[in-house]
């Protein structure tokens, strides 16, 4: 993994271990930045052709992302964010006050204000259960589950085939998975699954990817209705929708975005996914088996988290050390989120300073 390690300028100076946050910028993705933009000062932003070249990385985008997520390209829509993916899905489904949404206690605020949202437009009655316990506690009127795939306060991976062996619909926040551990939506039998560029694709913040079902799409309602979702943008006043995912697009994302986020997946894709997947889970065991008894229950996932009496403390003696980590709010969590780029020094050494 040195190629892949010499691709992030900041572990010349640091262990970063917080790409569950946002993922180290590779000097790729500044490169294309860089490019973009020169063309765009240079030539202009205005013709028809900077439009056609915008829309063309945009579609080869969304089906590199489909190709990671197991789906077609015309099950992908591109969004700004997780939380826009999973405010897309809960809108466009028809749920109201006859209707329950269960989800989890270990969800991120991505999930639990869309819900909280939900809840006060429409009525929709909102559950949670413990996140292991998720798929033995869907009842007769729940409607859809909204959880993690991968929680974000512990790293543990929900089981998600259980959830799709019962009556509801399965939307799935997958901040913490895709591009950190398998996510083939086929396998993981979810109808809905929403993930961004920035964390563990290596892409800028302002991009999301929304997977969407094809036999539910046609039924679904445009969430944010525009141009990205038309068919014919020439008929807008008749909302012709695209007839698949498309239609739950929140918006065009700016050129040096999208080349970012293509630049990303090519760093990952020289070394090969699997590969980068496998080595940060495998590295991030590591760091749990010498961690020992703090560590929270978890998953094979890159994702650890262990218990300190003051977590913001401790993040900032850790910083102090060299290390870049975050606390989890509202709990004793200080979590290492562990990439394929970090080394099994860096991996020693942060062992030997939390015990010390």
């Amino acid at each position: 993994m040195e190629d892949l390690r010499s691709q992030f300028p900041v572990l010349e100076r640091l262990a970063y271990l917080n790409a569950g946050t946002n993922g180290p910028v590779p000097r790729r993705a500044r490169e294309a930045v860089a490019e973009s933009l020169r063309r765009q000062t240079v030539d202009g932003r205005g013709d028809r052709g900077f439009f056609d070249d915008l829309v063309a990385d945009i579609e080869s985008l969304r089906a590199r992302i489909a190709a990671l997520l197991g789906c077609e390209a015309g099950e992908l829509a591109l969004t700004g964010a997780t939380t826009d993916g999973v405010n897309a899905a809960l809108l466009a489904l028809d749920l109201g006050p006859d209707d329950e949404v269960l989800t989890s206690d270990e969800e991120h605020p991505g999930v639990l204000a869309p819900l909280a949202g939900l809840r006060e437009r429409r009525g929709v009655r909102v559950r949670k259960a413990p996140f292991h316990e998720l798929p033995g506690e869907v009842g007769p009127r729940t409607r859809l589950v909204a959880c993690s795939h991968v929680s974000w306060m512990t790293g543990a991976v929900v089981d998600a085939s259980a959830l799709a062996a019962t009556d509801a619909l399965v939307l799935l926040d997958g901040a913490q998975g895709l591009g950190a551990v398998p996510a083939d939506v086929r396998a993981l039998g979810c109808d809905f699954y929403a993930a961004s560029a920035q964390k563990w694709l290596l892409g800028p913040n302002g991009i999301g990817y929304l997977y969407a079902r094809a036999e539910l799409t046609a039924s679904l309602q445009a969430p944010w209705p525009g141009y990205p979702v038309l068919a014919a943008p020439e008929r807008a006043l008749e909302l012709d929708l695209h007839p698949d995912a498309r239609r739950l697009a929140t918006g065009f994302p700016a050129h040096h975005q999208v080349s970012w986020a293509l630049a990303g997946l090519d760093v990952l894709e020289a070394s090969g996914i699997d590969a980068v997947r496998s080595r940060a889970a495998e590295l991030a065991g590591r760091l749990a088996r010498r961690l020992g008894d703090h560590v929270a229950p978890r998953g094979p996932s890159t994702l650890v988290s262990w218990r300190t009496g003051d977590p913001a403390a401790e993040v900032k003696r850790l910083r102090a050390e060299g290390f870049v980590l975050r606390d989890i709010p509202t709990t004793s969590f200080v979590r290492a989120s562990v990439g394929a780029w970090s080394s099994e020094d860096e991996i020693e050494r942060l062992a030997e300073t939390v015990q010390r």
